[in-house]
């Protein structure tokens, strides 16, 4: 499934090129029909592939494609770098985190604070080289989602986690820093801590402004080029 996933989503199986028959799949992978049956099964859920009556299975345009399914926005990541793709990403963090973090400051458990502030205290050990910066950013975000206590947002955390390994390291280049600032996410953290609502939401939502704003500064050097 990840070869094949892959293979259709950086565009080496197209509309116009076909997917392999079954039985060559077999003999490639040296797999029985069962295996590549449930593969071919999968990929089809994530809405990259659809079977056809007597015409075998064909590959989906971009547009059917579950694009928030964590692996298949991992393969897009993985296609030759495109600035939009981060800069649609990011806009639909503006829609979901700051809410999350306001939702955070009125609902957030006791382990659920204990979570955030941990991955702040992680953040500022990164800064003299005791932690990861990357994986102590990831960690904040992760548990101001799950903080929020919305079934729907929490849904968001695997795919949050997916971009921002890639977006995480991009926008800092372009900030020129090597990591994410730890103290403006302790401003959120602490809103979120003291139960401010909308300072939380504010904070965050600032935050991730400063991203965006960087990733449209430098589509617009770039040239911004869609897939």
């Amino acid at each position: 499934m990840e070869d094949l996933g892959r293979s259709i989503v950086t565009e080496r199986f197209t509309e116009t090129t076909g997917f392999p028959f079954e039985a060559r799949l077999c003999e490639q992978y040296g797999a029985s029909r069962t295996v590549v049956r449930e593969a071919v099964k999968m990929l089809t859920a994530k809405g990259l592939l659809r079977p056809r009556q007597r015409a075998g299975t064909v590959v989906q345009r971009e547009d059917s494609w579950n694009l928030l399914d964590p692996d298949v926005l991992r393969w897009l990541l993985e296609r030759e770098f495109s600035i939009d793709l981060l800069i649609d990403f990011t806009e639909m963090r503006m829609a979901i985190e700051p809410r999350a973090a306001g939702l955070a400051a009125n609902s957030a458990t006791g382990p659920q604070r204990l979570a955030i502030m941990s991955a702040i205290d992680r953040m500022f050990a990164s800064e003299i080289h005791d932690d990861d910066p990357l994986e102590a950013d990831i960690a904040f975000h992760r548990a101001v989602i799950e903080a929020s206590n919305n079934r729907f947002m929490r849904q968001f955390t695997d795919l949050s986690e997916a971009t921002l390994r890639f977006s995480i390291r991009r926008t800092n280049s372009y900030a020129g820093v090597s990591r994410a600032s730890a103290i403006d996410h302790r401003r959120v953290a602490n809103a979120i801590i003291r139960g401010n609502a909308a300072g939380a939401s504010t904070l965050m939502a600032q935050l991730i402004e400063g991203a965006l704003d960087l990733l449209l500064k430098a589509g617009r050097h770039e040239g911004r080029s869609s897939f």
